[in-house]
């Protein structure tokens, strides 16, 4: 069996997103996505304006919490897996792991925050400006504490993996060799979702402690939202 075959997965549930066929949606979705990016920039400030972490909190608001270049990945993706033997000669194994982790962890968030932008356009205005009220409450309503909290725990393991994975300088050296078969093939925007993430974890000299001190106060806020405080963010 092709270790890609769980990308056709991941993109099934992707497809299958009501965004895609529904402009509304779409737009409170971008709404909910900016309004969490905005929140956690606030939220890990400090944290995030360390040099050496830098690269590493861009690629988590821009890649892993659904960036805007997303469905053009998912395209690619789904080239990618029509050449399956050919693409698992030239990308390592561990990458492929690695890299399937991130394309799943981007999928979930937008799901979930899909589920967020729907609740809003059943109780609010659609251009109703978000606030952080609005959003509390609609996390209630929705009861997304186990998939939030899902979400970090695939967080966690990914970071592991980085570290575990992603450190080898063989592996790094093979991925850069693919580079002139990704941009010939027109497989750069998969390409550089896998890059940004190397170039994100080289200045850290952990990511798995990167991502534990990220989830750990993430999962205060959920824990915080869903015991009833009135102002968990």
């Amino acid at each position: 069996m092709s270790k890609l075959a769980i990308l056709d997965d991941l993109l099934d549930l992707y497809y299958q997103l009501n965004y895609h066929k529904n402009p509304e949606i779409y737009q409170r979705l971008q709404d909910v996505q900016a309004w969490q990016k905005q929140r956690m920039q606030c939220t890990h400030l400090k944290a995030f304006a360390e040099k050496q972490n830098i690269l590493m909190a861009e690629y988590f608001l821009n890649r892993l919490y659904g960036g805007p270049d997303f469905d053009a990945l998912a395209q690619q993706i789904a080239r990618l897996t029509k050449y399956a033997h050919k693409a698992e000669k030239l990308i390592p194994d561990n990458a492929i792991k690695t890299g399937t982790a991130g394309v799943s962890l981007a999928i979930l968030a937008v799901q979930l925050d899909e589920q967020v932008a729907i609740q809003l356009l059943a109780d609010y205005h659609p251009y109703e400006p978000l606030t952080d009220e609005m959003m509390r409450l609609t996390y209630l309503k929705l009861e997304q504490m186990q998939g939030r909290l899902k979400q970090l725990d695939l967080l966690d393991q990914l970071g592991k993996s980085l570290d575990k994975y992603m450190r080898s300088f063989v592996v790094y050296a093979a991925f850069k060799m693919c580079k002139g078969a990704a941009n010939k093939y027109n497989f750069n925007v998969m390409y550089d979702f896998m890059q940004d993430g190397f170039l994100a974890m080289k200045p850290l000299k952990s990511a798995e402690k990167f991502v534990k001190d990220f989830t750990a106060v993430e999962r205060q806020i959920i824990e915080k939202v869903h015991t009833g405080d009135l102002q968990p963010f």
